[in-house]
Formats: C-alpha cells, sequence, structure tokens
C-alpha cells in the first residue's frame, strides 16, 4: 500500500478482529485494480460503537464492515437499510450513499455462495443451524429466500429468544421455508434434529481461537450429514474435526469471508473483486 493524501480509508470494526484477514483480502484487491483505497481494523466493543460511527463520519469515512459483535447494534446508527439487512436485523456493510450511512448484509450470499463452491446442494433441504446473531440471521433468511425447505434453529433461551422466535414466523409467512426455534440445551431436540437434517451450520464463536469445544456431541453426527462452520481460524474446529471423523462433508467459513467480502467490495467501489487472485494469495 502506498497511502495519499487522497487515499479513501475503510474499516472493520469488531472484537476480536487481530486474527481477520480482511485487510489482506481488501488491499490486495485494491492494490490490483490499482484503486486507491486502504483498509484496517479496529477493535471496537458495542459500547463504544456510536463513538467510533460517529468519528467515522466527522472524517468523511463512512465506509465499513462489521463483524461480531457489532451487526445488529450498529442498526438504530444508520440512516437507511436495504431490505434484506433489514428482514435479517443484521448489517455487516455500511455504504455512505447521497450523505447517508446505509446498512447492507452480504453475510448470507457470501455463506451460500461458499457451499456451492463446495459442491454442497442446499435447496430442498432441512437445515440445523446453531446460534441466531448477526450471521446466522442473515444466512437464515438467504436460505429461506432460496429454496431451503426447513431450517431448525438452536439458541439459548435467553432474554432475545423470544424475538428469534418472531423472526422466524415472519421469515415462514414470507417465504417457503418453515422455520423452528430450539433451546440450545435440549440435547434431545437437537439429536433429533441432526438425524432429519442434511447440513448442519456451527454460526457461534464456539470453537474459535483457542476455544476446543463443539456444541453437539460426536454421537449425533452421521455420514449422511454436511457440517459447516462459520468459523476459519482455526480452519478445523472441534466441530469440524469430529465430523470429519464421522465421515461428513465439511466446509469453514474461509469463503463465506471471501464471497460476502467480494458482495461489499462492489458496492464501495463499483468494480468486481479479483477473486482467483484473492484466493491464490490470502488463503490456503
Amino acid at each position: 500500500m502506498n497511502p495519499t493524501g487522497s487515499t479513501n480509508l475503510i474499516c472493520l470494526l469488531g472484537s476480536p478482529v487481530s486474527h481477520s484477514i480482511s485487510p489482506a483480502m481488501h488491499n490486495t484487491a485494491f492494490d490490483a485494480l490499482g484503486l486507491d483505497f486502504s483498509y484496517m481494523a479496529f477493535d471496537v466493543s458495542k459500547e463504544d460503537l456510536p463513538t467510533a460511527v460517529e468519528g467515522l463520519k466527522k472524517i468523511n469515512c463512512c465506509n465499513f464492515n462489521l463483524t461480531m459483535p457489532l451487526k445488529t447494534a450498529i442498526i438504530p446508527l444508520l440512516d437507511e437499510i436495504d431490505e434484506a439487512a433489514e428482514l435479517a436485523q443484521s448489517v455487516n456493510t455500511c455504504v455512505c450513499q447521497d450523505g447517508k450511512l446505509v446498512g447492507y448484509t452480504t453475510d448470507g450470499i457470501g455463506f451460500l455462495q461458499s457451499m456451492k463452491d463446495c459442491g454442497i446442494k442446499y435447496a430442498g433441504t432441512t437445515i440445523t443451524i446453531l446460534g441466531a446473531g448477526g450471521a446466522a440471521s442473515s444466512i437464515i433468511t438467504q436460505a429461506a429466500m432460496e429454496g431451503v425447505e426447513k431450517i431448525n434453529i438452536f439458541k439459548r433461551k435467553n432474554g432475545s429468544f423470544q424475538k428469534v422466535v418472531d423472526f422466524a414466523d415472519r421469515l415462514t409467512k414470507s417465504t417457503n421455508c418453515d422455520l423452528f426455534v430450539y433451546d440450545m440445551e435440549d440435547m434431545d431436540i437437537l439429536n433429533f434434529s441432526l438425524q432429519e437434517s442434511d447440513i448442519l451450520i456451527n454460526s457461534t464463536n464456539v470453537g474459535m481461537g483457542d476455544d476446543d469445544r463443539s456444541l453437539v456431541p460426536k454421537e449425533f453426527l452421521h455420514p449422511g450429514l454436511t457440517v459447516c462452520d462459520v468459523i476459519y481460524h482455526p480452519a478445523e474446529t472441534r466441530l469440524l474435526k469430529d465430523a470429519k471423523a464421522c465421515g461428513c462433508k465439511t466446509m469453514n467459513g474461509k469463503y463465506m469471508l471471501l464471497y460476502q467480502g467480494a458482495a461489499a467490495f462492489k458496492l464501495w467501489t463499483g468494480k468486481d473483486m479479483p477473486i482467483d487472485l484473492i484466493k491464490e494469495t490470502c488463503f490456503d
């Protein structure tokens, strides 16, 4: 990178972000296309998000990404929100348009494209998904819109449980997909769900970094199940290791990152990200 006095700064906001390969990915793409942009990551908490966004507005830096735990927290700070992001109640990409801060979600598009890349067919299937946060809601929304037949959502039975039930009811009414919400701690229902499912997706942060846990007992897995994890660091979580040992097809979240990033890149620059180059230089 060779920043100039007119370089456009684009940011990733979230916590943690030190492991992110988004800066390498976007800066490689900017460089390849000769664009005067620079991408940096900043560790920002939910509590500090309003101050951070106000500061970015002050320096005219209104193009940025959001990762955990900020994808829902950003919504009250936006001027407008895209239809898909509104439905999912999750935003991972912000764009300055006509002086307004507009929120989009590209997570669902990115995850489903990465499944296609891996030869995973999802139309007409039953999916079990663990978690109901920002990334999960985007994946669930996109999957319901693209022909998945049934989605069983498992989350902690806390203060936001009813909100997720309401979200699932809205999607069931507006798509051809049946959605159900269950308590994450109900192992009997989880086991039953996995036996009827074609695909399992972990959208929680359990298994990230040095966390070697899995939310799914190994004996619940079966060879007919495709197991996906949104986590890409480590490349193989405990869940994916267990799944592979059981003969399951597996996929981690690295290409979700690639394709959601490509969609964001297009929104910011109007250009197509050089996908093949990014795969070669930023992904093993």
